[in-house]
């Protein structure tokens, strides 16, 4: 199979026949064998039974339903356990990505070699209010990534099989899957203008606070790539630099006082040095950070599989 491709569906009924339509065209003008994969993320509305009536048009389409609305992140999860196409493209289901975009993403996968090809909406149709955050975002998880996309948050994106079956998408993590892809070893990173359409159907699901939850996920994201396996290196280093600075400190005021003593000349109390207080202080702070990254590397050896999701039905 050429191509998996996996649409999140959440609320989105009105526009789920004309983007299989299209969709479709796209396919067979360009020969390709696929499967598209909509996960609908627990929708209120009438968007499982348009899946359900799908299926029977096109033989291509799949189905996962969730019991109950759990994001963006998690319907990625399932769709890429899913897949089985060379190449997998993700999309969203709101008909403001263009299928049109999918030939060429699936050129730059196979015939440029890239393992990842993120889309970048150049021209966006969106209120300023949301497209001025997100270039500032952007912007973050660019300098702190190191890598030089414009778009990272762009739903439309093509991977090599191998790098979706060798990645974890939780939480609200697909935000940073380059981020992800790139830390499991995968540098052939590319970018493609693509097409971004106004929105015809409905409202976005995404208010404010997804730029608020995303600066906590780039924070997230970068620990655990860097650190999330061996949590002890930053917490066990950093417990026992602030315990050494607040042991010194103290031996160092304890030897002043006794040389003090030892030549009859004027002291102060240790105990009435502010600078006593604040090497305790670094010393409690040094064994309980110490802690913390030895009770992270307790949980990390011992943590169940976190992608655990109700599913009611698949097609």
């Amino acid at each position: 199979m050429d191509i998996s491709l996996v649409i999140p569906v959440y609320n989105e009924e009105e526009s789920l026949v004309p983007l299989m339509e299209w969709v479709a065209r796209v396919m067979t003008e360009n020969g390709f064998s696929y499967e598209a994969i909509f996960v609908d993320d627990g929708s209120t509305d009438g968007s499982w039974t348009v899946i359900t009536q799908l299926r029977e048009r096109y033989p291509e389409v799949r189905g996962i339903r969730f019991r109950r609305n759990y994001g963006k992140s998690p319907a990625l999860y399932c769709g890429f356990d899913a897949a089985q196409g060379d190449v997998v493209i993700t999309m969203d289901a709101d008909l403001q990505d263009s299928p049109d975009e999918i030939s060429e993403l699936y050129r730059m996968v196979t015939a440029e070699g890239y393992d990842l090809v993120s889309g970048w909406k150049r021209k966006r149709y969106d209120p300023i209010g949301k497209t001025w955050p997100s270039k500032f975002f952007n912007w973050t998880a660019r300098r702190a990534s190191g890598i030089r996309l414009h778009d990272f948050n762009c739903g439309l994106k093509a991977y090599k099989k191998k790098v979706v079956k060798s990645i974890e998408v939780y939480g609200e993590m697909h935000r940073f899957i380059p981020i992800l892809a790139k830390q499991a070893g995968f540098r052939r990173i590319g970018e493609k203008v693509v097409q971004h359409r106004a929105r015809q159907f409905g409202v976005s699901k995404f208010g404010w606070e997804r730029m608020i939850k995303g600066y906590i996920d780039l924070l997230t994201v970068l620990f655990m790539t860097r650190f999330g396996r061996r949590p002890m290196y930053i917490f066990g280093g950093l417990g026992t630099v602030m315990f050494l600075v607040g042991l010194v400190i103290t031996v160092w005021l304890i030897a002043e006082k006794l040389w003090l003593q030892h030549h009859g000349l004027p002291l102060r109390p240790v105990t009435d040095q502010p600078l006593f207080y604040i090497a305790l202080l670094a010393v409690g702070l040094g064994v309980q950070t110490f802690l913390a990254g030895f009770l992270g590397e307790m949980v990390n050896r011992s943590a169940p599989e976190r992608n655990h999701y109700l599913v009611d039905e698949r097609l």
